[in-house]
């Protein structure tokens, strides 16, 4: 059983001759009961400090724990990622592939249809330019020929009756330039004639009436 304080200063010890001076020995013992209680504060101090460090650690173990749970699941969490992304990747890596197999046959097949319609466009220009050609060749084979030169060619009379075209603007001017001389003349008389029955008018309008006196202007009274 561990001593207290109280019962080191309740402890008693017989008396026999020659014995230790008891009031030395009470000094002495009541400098132990403070430092041994001194010493149990300490130890209550320690214990207390003990208690809240080994809560601490067990608080730290919890958390390492918890964190190594979280870092397992986190890394669970990637590899699966990871797993699914280079799934996925592999998918669209084949779709890609089906796509541009796809996408060249379809070129392929485009490529051949075009080839083919630009051959058949190719011989049918070929045809038509021959064709072309032997009806031009037909057309100036029959416009060379001498009886369309009998035929257009004009008889003397006809020769001798028809203008040419610098005759006909010729004519064409003389006429107009005629005509333009006339309206002029016609509008000078007209102007002329105006003139005089306006010298007219105003030379009745000056002259008084014979019998008859001009009028006086009488001053105001």
């Amino acid at each position: 059983m561990v001593l207290t304080p109280l019962d080191i200063h309740n402890k008693e010890f017989p008396v026999k001759m020659r014995g230790y001076d008891q009031d030395e020995v009470n000094d002495y013992l009541d400098q132990i009961i403070k430092d041994y209680e001194m010493v149990l504060k300490e130890n209550r101090e320690l214990e207390k400090n003990l208690k809240f460090s080994e809560e601490k650690v067990t608080h730290y173990n919890n958390l390492q724990d918890a964190l190594n749970k979280s870092i397992i699941v986190a890394q669970d969490a990637a590899d699966r990622l990871k797993e699914n992304a280079a799934k996925e990747a592999e998918l669209i890596r084949l779709e890609a592939e089906k796509n541009a197999d796809r996408l060249l046959d379809e070129a392929v097949v485009k490529a051949k249809k075009i080839t083919t319609e630009t051959d058949e466009l190719r011989k049918q220009s070929r045809v038509f330019k021959q064709r072309l050609q032997l009806m031009i060749e037909s057309q100036l084979e029959m416009v060379k020929n001498e009886e369309w030169e009998d035929i257009l060619k004009p008889s003397q009379d006809e020769a001798l009756a028809i203008p040419t075209l610098k005759e006909m603007l010729s004519s064409l001017e003389q006429k107009e330039g005629h005509e333009e001389n006339e309206q002029l003349i016609e509008e000078e008389r007209e102007e002329t004639t105006t003139a005089q029955e306006n010298a007219t008018d105003s030379a009745a309008e000056e002259q008084p009436t014979e019998g008859t006196m001009p009028a006086i202007e009488l001053p105001n009274a």
